[in-house]
């Protein structure tokens, strides 16, 4: 991946994430940091350049963890953004696009992260 598209990925991510705990709140559901990056965790006295320290947040409705979205590390070449729903199969994978993350060619938009969440809170996702 080059170095503009992977600015573009960690650009789209921090825009994710702002909708994620938008949307978890706007359903009563609880928002949670999982991990943050390597890169960060064991930069040193190294200056840090991505745009947040969070690769990984969970969407939970009490103790019960619904949804996992994460990022790719900086090293992996076709990085990309994973949506996983606990307890199941379903998944979605999310690459950069020139205007916001994509859903294979579709745009993924704050509507439809919101109808997974619907999905995964009704068990019918």
């Amino acid at each position: 991946m080059e170095h503009g598209t992977k600015a573009a990925l960690y650009t789209q991510w921090v825009e994710l994430l702002g909708w994620i705990d938008a949307e978890a709140n706007a359903r009563g559901l609880t928002f949670h940091k999982v991990a943050d990056f390597p890169d960060y965790i064991y930069r040193m006295e190294r200056p840090y350049d991505l745009p947040t320290t969070v690769m990984s947040v969970s969407v939970s409705a009490g103790r019960q963890p619904l949804m996992v979205a994460a990022v790719s590390p900086r090293h992996v070449d076709l990085g990309g953004v994973s949506l996983r729903l606990m307890g199941g199969s379903k998944h979605w994978h999310l690459h950069a696009g020139t205007r916001g993350l994509l859903e294979g060619k579709r745009p993924f938009t704050r509507k439809r992260l919101g109808q997974l969440l619907d999905g995964a809170v009704s068990g019918a996702a």
